[in-house]
């Protein structure tokens, strides 16, 4: 299958598709820093916005395999914090699940664009997970917790600080000793972007009254959080996908739960299921797919999983590119008609 005739060849940023360890196709376009035409590898490093959700989910999953916390504990017993309008007793469960109702200090379906946070608030002060407390923990509950799904991003730092109070660990460093290191994601971490290690990508915003392009670098978190901002590689999240299938990360049973129904109604045919810090797609004639995305400014990012024949995408753009209308051209191409998503709007 040529999928140079496929896909569209001015995506720019990285495509990784690979089949039971043989690479079907790998792409690498566009450039890493625009002004000094350095371009993108397949060793770029590219943020990726909420996609890091996955990666906390595995990690609160751990913990409960572990025993050291459980489903049902909630955010009163598990965090010794002053909550004013939010209830504490919110469960572990209900944050990964988006089910939980807690305010989110991004709420999509008010806000159209992140960078809106740092009008009044600098984004340099975000370098650590609990810097985001200060836009949400004023806020009263968005409807009562497990009324009904509604993607959060709050629950997810929520998350990552009981990562933190349970391990004694920053978030980011039990994921890079548990979940990267195990995977073999060398390259994965999160970093500041005023202190990038090397072969990490500029991400571009184009700007419709000068014609040109900026970087994101006062648009977004300084640094990422539970609710996502880590930098990959293509090849490290196929590592990544292949650790959970593997039970490098998980049991076998517990990764099963992560990938499967847990919330969501299905009215969306993409976005209509949630797992653990993943999307799910019913796939009427075998088992169900599992994806993660993310979408910042300058940034785009998904990944997918098809238990049934064993294919992994990866799709980065470090200009915001449509990976969305590219993982559609893929599935069609790969698997065809055998799931319902087929033309739906897929966000962030």
């Amino acid at each position: 299958m040529d999928m140079t005739q496929i896909l569209d060849n001015n995506f720019r940023g990285n495509i990784y598709i690979v089949q039971k360890d043989k690479v079907l196709y790998e792409s690498a376009r566009g450039f890493a820093d625009l002004a000094n035409e350095i371009p993108n590898t397949p060793d770029t490093r590219f943020a990726s916005a909420s996609a890091g959700k996955a990666f906390v989910a595995v990690g609160i999953l751990q913990l409960i395999e572990q025993g050291k916390i459980g489903f049902d504990d909630t955010l009163g017993k598990l965090l010794d914090m002053e909550w004013n309008r939010i209830d504490r007793d919110v469960t572990i469960k209900q944050l990964l699940t988006h089910t939980s109702g807690v305010p989110d200090y991004f709420d999509e379906s008010i806000m159209d664009e992140y960078e809106e946070l740092w009008t009044d608030f600098p984004n340099y002060k975000i370098r650590h997970n609990n810097d985001l407390f200060p836009l949400f923990l004023h806020k009263p509950m968005m409807y009562p917790k497990g009324e009904r799904f509604q993607y959060n991003n709050t629950g997810y730092v929520l998350l990552a600080s009981v990562l933190e109070k349970v391990t004694g660990m920053d978030f980011d460093q039990y994921l890079k000793a548990n979940v990267f290191d195990v995977c073999g994601m060398e390259a994965t971490g999160y970093y500041e972007l005023d202190r990038l290690p090397a072969k990490c990508a500029n991400h571009y915003i184009y700007c419709h009254d000068t014609g040109d392009y900026r970087t994101n670098i006062f648009s977004v978190d300084a640094k990422g959080t539970g609710a996502g901002g880590a930098f990959i590689t293509v090849r490290d999240i196929a590592n990544f996908w292949n650790g959970l299938a593997e039970g490098k990360l998980l049991s076998k049973e517990t990764a099963a739960d992560m990938l499967s129904k847990q919330s969501g109604d299905g009215t969306d045919p993409e976005e209509g299921f949630y797992g653990y810090g993943m999307w799910i797609i019913d796939c009427p004639g075998g088992r169900d797919i599992a994806y993660f995305q993310g979408c910042d400014p300058g940034v785009s990012f998904i990944s997918e999983y098809n238990p049934n024949n064993g294919l992994i995408s990866v799709l980065v753009s470090n200009y915001g590119d449509n990976v969305w209308g590219e993982m559609r051209k893929i599935r069609e191409a790969f698997y065809g008609s055998n799931i319902k998503a087929d033309s739906a709007a897929m966000g962030n």
